[in-house]
């Protein structure tokens, strides 16, 4: 919900989210625009303070003790923080100098590794009470696999098919977002045509047609799905070291994640 009120997105998947359910009623019952959204952001920002406010009972209601129940808060924490800076990073990088591909990268693994990935992961084997090497195990595989799944999403915000992801495939152009796809098209020699473009809010579809073809020429598309593949290939490493019923279902995870791009 705070990611959506950052992004200034109303929508989530197709549907409207949080700020935009809120922002719909008050438009529908008379509100100006701009109260309305107001309206819409606040709920949403109250609503993510409530679920981070509630999601610590999660832990204390399980039922663990000792030192497994200090684990968890650990991961918990660790996640909420490295989320947090995942996402401050995200609106720094926009600003200023273009980043390099391995800024967004870490930026990436901050604002979405850790905490859909990395923390669940060892979570639950804390909970089942695996070695600390599966908990480590876990913990790499989810950070290499959260990676991939990023840069995944972040193609098919630009290149995706809209009825199928659900998500815009303009957004990203119109906002200038900086993904490892826009960072690695600035450092190559098709950037001056494309800079003018990004970030405007009334690019046409005409116009972002020709943005695609310009970051596959420039090769940034390949360059992204070269991340995808090193990424998910260290993440399948990691499976090497986990009991095997766990591997394999893992491996269905990991094919699942990646093979949304296609």
């Amino acid at each position: 919900m705070h990611d959506d009120v950052i992004d200034r997105d109303w929508s989530r998947r197709g549907r409207p989210n949080v700020a935009g359910s809120f922002r719909d009623t008050a438009t529908t019952g008379g509100l100006p625009l701009p109260t309305a959204e107001h309206r819409g952001t606040s709920a949403a920002v109250i609503a993510g303070d409530l679920a981070l406010a509630a999601a610590p009972r999660f832990i204390e209601a399980s039922g663990v003790t000792g030192e497994r129940r200090s684990r968890l808060l650990d991961l918990f924490d660790d996640a909420v923080f490295a989320s947090a800076a995942g996402e401050m990073a995200d609106v720094d990088l926009a600003l200023g100098v273009m980043p390099t591909v391995a800024e967004v990268l870490q930026m990436e693994r901050a604002k979405t590794s850790v905490y859909s990935f990395e923390a669940p992961l060892q979570s639950g084997a804390v909970l089942a009470g695996a070695p600390e090497a599966v908990v480590a195990s876990l913990g790499a595989f989810g950070r290499e696999i959260g990676i991939a799944y990023q840069i995944v999403d972040d193609l098919l915000g630009v290149f995706g098919n809209e009825g199928a992801t659900g998500k815009t495939a303009i957004g990203d152009l119109r906002e200038g977002k900086r993904t490892m796809l826009i960072a690695y098209a600035a450092t190559t020699d098709c950037w001056p045509d494309l800079a003018p473009y990004l970030g405007d809010p009334d690019l046409t579809e005409e116009r972002a047609a020709g943005l695609r073809a310009l970051l596959v020429e420039c090769g940034a598309r390949d360059a992204a799905l070269d991340h995808i593949r090193e990424h998910t290939a260290l993440a399948r490493a990691e499976l090497a070291a986990l009991p095997d019923e766990l591997g394999a279902r893992l491996e269905g995870l990991v094919t699942e994640l990646v093979e949304r791009v296609r």
